[in-house]
């Protein structure tokens, strides 16, 4: 008898199978024809290697594969408060920035999760009391980017809410029970500018989105 493999034709440890059919249908762009998926990895997240023919603009056809890492679609959020001038950022300790060059690995971002099967609103919402202790208020969508679409297949979802003293519910601080341990910051806009500026914050998401609130939004002058 055949053993099956987890993930595809029996559950892995989250109980899923058919992992690699994801892609074998795509019909949208005809100079794209998909061959076959493979299941590298399904450890929380999932790997795959998929091997597709495409037509160049030049007419000819290639045989191409990639590797695309799924960890799911997420959300991130800005909480501001105009009449004070400020946001609400995190900070913690994140690996992988450690071990690609950050001093320690402390980084200041805004508030950002997984929809872990919510809608984008709601999983926001979720984060923000999670980690920050604030209950926001209306949302507004800035965009939904792909934030590396080299290899990760994630779309974020940006948004930012007003938010004020009253509406901080708890220290925050994130879920013990998923080893979070976050610091929550709140800062003068122009210092939150000035940390870009010099370096101090370089996460992608948290810089688009106060770029976003000086340029477009709330702190537009």
């Amino acid at each position: 008898m055949t053993a099956g493999v987890p993930g595809v034709d029996v559950p892995d440890h989250r109980g899923r199978t058919g992992l690699d059919r994801v892609g074998r249908d795509l019909t949208g762009n005809p100079d794209v024809v998909v061959r076959d998926v493979e299941l590298l990895a399904s450890g929380w997240h999932v790997l795959r290697r998929t091997t597709f023919d495409q037509r160049h603009r030049d007419g000819r056809w290639t045989t191409e594969q990639r590797e695309t890492y799924d960890r799911g679609n997420g959300a991130a959020l800005l909480p501001y408060d105009t009449a004070r001038r400020t946001v609400l950022l995190t900070r913690q300790f994140c690996y992988p920035v450690y071990v690609n060059g950050h001093p320690d690995g402390l980084l200041v971002e805004t508030a950002a999760g997984l929809l872990d099967d919510q809608d984008p609103e709601s999983a926001m919402r979720r984060e923000a009391e999670e980690e920050l202790g604030v209950v926001v208020g209306p949302l507004t969508r800035v965009f939904d980017v792909w934030m590396s679409p080299g290899s990760v297949t994630e779309r974020l979802h940006f948004f930012a809410a007003p938010y004020t003293p009253a509406d901080r519910v708890s220290a925050g601080g994130g879920l013990v029970e998923e080893g979070e341990d976050i610091e929550v910051l709140e800062l003068d806009v122009d210092e939150a500018l000035a940390m870009v500026d010099d370096g101090r914050i370089a996460d992608a998401k948290t810089v688009m989105l106060l770029q976003w609130a000086v340029l477009r939004g709330p702190f537009r002058r």
